[in-house]
């Protein structure tokens, strides 16, 4: 039964996109303006960790940037749909409570894997390459879409205690520092020490260091326990995250409009 029903909702959710593909269109294409431009901008003028080519060591960071991206969005229909009435119309009709978010979490995880694999495609364009076999690019791919996972819940989360779709903006600010306060684009070690060590502890960095290495690309430095523990770090953030967002936000739903 709880199959069924989140099949059905997430069909609603994939004809909205249907409907409108503009913002989902312009939610693939983002990443790969961003690759450019700081691939043109950086590109010449970092030091790669551990040698190569700065797109090698910036790919990876772009992947993770990718799962991050479109948070926002998740946020956004949420508060929207708790807005408009649509959510409590959803808890009035003889459906699970669990398939509604769990529903909205499927669509984006489907419109996630075709993000990524965009994102993979236009790397393979600028002459990235995965180093080792499949199996190992496979494992990356899989810890990355972990990590969209548990940043899904939490923007569902999100999504269902703003008070609207104009308080996301607040959250989507965030989106920024998160980002650049990692990894993704240059070594930790370059930083000042008290923002390398956040850097180094970003659930970001901790994918897209995984990623390299599970691709064998540049970038591991330093010697703190996340640069050497990458992947095992990779797992324990989203699980840690998934545990504390689900039931928050299975608890979120259940209340409102109580």
């Amino acid at each position: 039964m709880i199959v069924h029903d989140i099949s059905t909702l997430t069909r609603r959710d994939l004809l909205h996109w249907r409907n409108r593909p503009g913002p989902v269109v312009v939610g693939w294409l983002f990443p790969i303006l961003v690759i450019l431009l700081f691939g043109a901008l950086l590109g010449g003028a970092i030091q790669t960790p551990g040698g190569g080519s700065y797109h090698e060591y910036l790919m990876p960071g772009m992947f993770a940037m990718t799962m991050l991206f479109g948070l926002e969005s998740t946020m956004t229909a949420v508060a929207t749909d708790a807005a408009r009435g649509v959510t409590d119309r959803f808890r009035s009709l003889p459906i699970n409570d669990a398939a509604v978010v769990a529903g909205r979490c499927a669509a984006d995880m489907l419109n996630s894997v075709i993000g990524l694999a965009i994102v993979t495609g236009t790397g393979l364009l600028l002459g990235w390459r995965w180093q080792y076999g499949l199996a190992d690019a496979v494992a990356a791919a899989a810890l990355l879409l972990l990590l969209r996972f548990s940043l899904l819940w939490a923007g569902i989360y999100l999504g269902l205690v703003a008070k609207g779709p104009e308080s996301v903006v607040a959250v989507q600010i965030l989106v920024w520092p998160l980002l650049f306060v990692s990894n993704a684009f240059i070594d930790p070690a370059t930083m000042p020490g008290w923002l390398g060590m956040i850097a180094d502890w970003n659930p970001l960095s901790a994918t897209a260091s995984a990623v390299r290495e599970l691709c064998g690309n540049p970038g591991r430095s330093g010697h703190s326990w996340p640069a050497h523990h990458s992947i095992a770090l990779s797992m324990l953030w989203p699980l840690l995250m998934v545990t504390v967002f689900v039931p928050l936000s299975m608890r979120r739903f259940r209340s409102l409009g109580n």
